[in-house]
């Protein structure tokens, strides 16, 4: 069975048979994916982590359709009705609704008009109907008349009742009409009564249809929320006619008193059974798909949003802006630790702007500050505007940090175990600034649905939403490296093959005896396995440490394979990576073995190349321009701004005022693009132009296109 399962996967992903054993192999062993795209190349053909996660993926899928084909036999066994010919086509289904389909006639329901109908002694009847005999139906039905079927109308509804159910159960009825809907299905979604004014929001959707597989995945979703929160009254179905027409075409065989009474049977399977039925399957289907896309946009997003730049080892003074209550200090040290906490008063009602910058002023020069971090919240621009305005902005650089999730984070119970003496105010301030030094580290604490780069997140799939995002995460973390001897736990939790468990301990080991010097002093954390060891080391850096390796991305498990390297060209591994003509004399195809391919001496190289550089490149600095509201916009200013979302429909970019601007996926480009994603990135840097602006509907058309 696993054998057949790996050429479906192949046949499916486009890969070799080779490729998809191997990367099954080394999953069942305990791998993970990150480690399998990184270190093991030769063996799975250079796969990605998306394939990997695919293979992954559809094999778990492959092996709940097995376990539910064993499940569906052995019900049916259990009812005496399993015959060969049935076990044969169970066992040959591929599709899960084919599946079902073929077990929907033994499903254990409640009681219907049919099982009542049959109770009555009614399905010989139905029987002799569907064969549409040109005989009296009349003088048949009189025959049925019982205590219980009061006179020949009472037997002929009942014998429709079961025709209905036959037909509804019938597999290719269901397949015929479920191929309909794939094809012709039209969403429907009108206002629900009364709901005019309440529901405003969905306007667009209160007299609307479109053809259902052409009904993007924000817009599908955006209806069905609306449908959820009762504004919306929402139909998914083909014409009626043409369903009804498909299966006459089935049951009908002759035009007589019988198929008249077939042809009313028909009509009501499709209208109470079928329609309602295969409506429910389809928007199932589609709402899947939907969920699917969004949760891709939400990752790529999120993925951005991780890899920003980081400002890096800097001391940083962060303020968490506000007004009444005043703007939170605090001071932290090249590894995120608070050093001070402060409040200050620089805007109304107290606008005590001199003590504020005599405050700032002292405690940058006293912690000997790096950057300022502002949140990107309530004042914050004016608190930019501010500090830009005092002699402070000669000394240190001032950023605006996107404080999105930086409240959740405060609250949580990860911030209290951090933090347990400090308030929630502070708390945030902390975060906004550890999210200037690192973004990666700091975000990884904060449930990724509160980040606020999603569309629908709190719609779709919840499982697979963290699934998804979970890997991404992962990846993220994975790709960047970790610097064993300063990442928190909740960094380390998503580092390949450790886990909250062993995070926990590789902290509580680092407290109790000093930095990590080597990674093989890994293996002395309690419960640091062989397995484990091998999925970790290379994803954790070692900064300043015995072995100049343990600072790249260089497994240990190919250290030996760099000494001989080295050695080959008359050095030692440290000279090796210091003098890049060493490094040019390397004839990489000398060291290809049966465990070493090109691909990973490829790699290795690179890394000699860059020991402790990393990826995500620094941390720069943005203004905006002179409008604080949207008061002071004007139909065809052009702005700098900062792309914070991206959806199917567009982009949204701050441009420095409450509000972040929506720029139209037709207004991004002069070419066509499918995907805003194809152009443009999170926190990039774009000059728009001010289209339209609507104050009361608080709504910023902008474009990318038109400067």
């Amino acid at each position: 069975m696993e054998k057949s399962f790996i050429r479906k996967i192949a046949i499916l992903l486009d890969l070799s048979q080779q490729q998809v054993e191997q990367t099954l192999n080394l999953l069942s062993d305990g791998a993970t994916i990150p480690f399998i795209s990184r270190y093991r190349k030769e063996q799975t053909g250079s796969l990605d982590e998306v394939v990997i996660a695919e293979i992954q993926s559809y094999h778990q899928k492959l092996l709940d359709l097995e376990k539910r084909k064993l499940t569906i036999i052995e019900a049916i066994a259990e009812q005496g009705k399993l015959t060969e010919e049935l076990k044969n086509k169970i066992l040959a289904s591929e599709l899960i609704s084919e599946l079902e389909d073929l077990y929907l006639p033994y499903k254990k329901k409640r009681k219907t008009r049919a099982m009542i109908a049959k109770e009555f002694g009614l399905e010989p009847l139905a029987h002799w109907l569907l064969s549409q005999t040109n005989k009296s139906i009349e003088i048949e039905a009189e025959k049925y008349i019982s205590e219980q079927v009061k006179d020949a109308e009472a037997a002929l509804q009942g014998a429709r009742d079961i025709i209905a159910e036959m037909v509804n159960e019938d597999e290719l009825s269901r397949q015929k009409i479920r191929n309909l809907f794939e094809r012709e299905a039209v969403i429907v979604s009108k206002v629900a009564k009364g709901k005019d004014e309440e529901g405003k929001q969905y306007k667009d959707y209160f007299e609307f249809n479109e053809l259902l597989k052409k009904c993007p995945s924000h817009r599908l979703l955006a209806i069905l929320r609306g449908e959820t929160e009762g504004f919306l009254r929402v139909e998914v179905a083909p014409e009626e006619e043409k369903a009804i027409f498909i299966l006459e075409n089935l049951f009908l065989t002759a035009k007589n008193e019988s198929s008249q009474q077939v042809k009313l049977a028909i009509e009501d399977a499709y209208k109470r059974l079928l329609q309602p039925s295969i409506e429910t399957e389809t928007r199932n289907i589609a709402k899947e798909k939907a969920d699917i896309e969004a949760i891709r946009v939400f990752g790529t997003n999120l993925r951005q949003l991780l890899l920003a730049a980081p400002l890096g080892q800097k001391r940083v003074l962060a303020i968490d802006p506000g007004f009444r209550t005043g703007c939170k200090v605090v001071c932290l040290d090249e590894n995120g630790n608070l050093l001070h906490k402060t409040t200050i008063f620089p805007h109304p009602p107290q606008n005590d702007v001199k003590e504020a910058t005599y405050k700032v002023e002292n405690l940058v020069h006293q912690y000997e500050i790096d950057a300022i971090a502002i949140g990107n919240g309530t004042a914050g621009r004016e608190s930019m505007d501010w500090l830009k305005s005092t002699p402070i902005a000669n000394h240190v650089q001032l950023f605006m940090v996107n404080e999105s999730g930086a409240s959740i984070y405060s609250a949580s119970a990860v911030a209290r175990e951090e933090f347990p003496e400090e308030d929630v105010t502070v708390r945030g301030s902390i975060s906004i600034g550890r999210r200037l030094a690192d973004p990666l580290a700091e975000l990884v604490k904060i449930d990724p649905k509160s980040i606020g780069v999603g569309q629908y997140q709190h719609d779709v799939n919840q499982i697979l939403l963290k699934g998804a995002l979970d890997r991404e995460v992962e990846s993220c973390v994975n790709s960047v490296g970790v610097n064993i001897n300063t990442a928190s736990k909740h960094l380390l939790t998503y580092v390949s093959g450790l886990g909250p468990v062993l995070a926990q301990n590789i902290v509580n080991y680092r407290s109790e005896n000093g930095a990590f010097s080597q990674r093989s002093e890994l293996k002395k954390v309690p419960r640091m396995g062989e397995k484990a060891f091998e999925q970790c080391a290379g994803f954790l850096r070692i900064r300043d440490g015995k072995n100049i390796l343990d600072n790249t991305g260089v497994h240990p498990e190919r250290y030996d394979l760099v000494k001989n390297i080295a050695k080959d060209v008359g050095t030692d591994v440290a000279n090796l990576v210091n003098d890049k003509k060493l490094r040019q004399q390397i004839d990489l195809k000398k060291y290809v073995s049966k465990e070493v391919g090109l691909p990973t001496l490829q790699d290795i190289l690179k890394e000699l190349d860059k020991p402790g550089l990393d990826p995500r490149g620094e941390a720069k600095a943005f203004e905006f321009g002179n409008v604080k509201s949207m008061d002071d916009l004007q139909i065809g200013m052009v702005l700098p701004g900062i792309v914070t979302n991206i959806t199917n429909f567009g982009a949204f970019v701050d441009i420095g005022i409450k509000q972040d601007g929506m720029v139209h996926i037709s207004k991004i480009t002069h070419k066509f693009i499918k995907d805003p994603a194809e152009v443009l990135k999170l926190n990039q840097q774009v000059d728009v132009k001010v289209m339209e602006v609507d104050i009361a509907r608080k709504r910023v058309n902008l474009s990318i296109k038109d400067v």
